[in-house]
């Protein structure tokens, strides 16, 4: 197994674990919800937390992609500026290299 497949196989465990605990999250949420309704039948409170459970898990899931979709452009607005960092500091050195040369230069002609 490749470092990448590991890396893969670890991402969808993780997923897993992530609607799991959702899941639970939301059953124990509808539960609490429902609780004061005391006039619902049985299956009454049962649609209602099966209900609420359902629309919490979509929540969840929206809730996730616009963080995964807010941390890919943080993403690319980071790696936008370390490139430009890159770019400068390149400039910076190689300018700095051609005062060096040019000062050498001043030097020996002096000389």
């Amino acid at each position: 197994m490749s470092s990448e497949d590991a890396r893969v196989l670890l991402n969808e465990i993780e997923g897993h674990l992530l609607i799991a605990a959702a899941r639970e999250e939301g059953r124990t949420a509808a539960a609490r919800f429902s609780a004061p309704f005391d006039w619902l039948t049985e299956g009454q409170r049962e649609e209602v937390e099966r209900r609420f459970e359902s629309e919490y898990l979509a929540l969840a899931r929206n809730s996730w992609e616009h963080t995964a979709e807010r941390a890919r452009e943080v993403r690319g607005e980071y790696e936008e500026v370390h490139r430009a960092l890159r770019r400068r500091l390149l400039a910076g050195w190689l300018l700095a290299c051609a005062a060096v040369v040019a000062v050498g230069v001043v030097l020996l002609s002096l000389a």
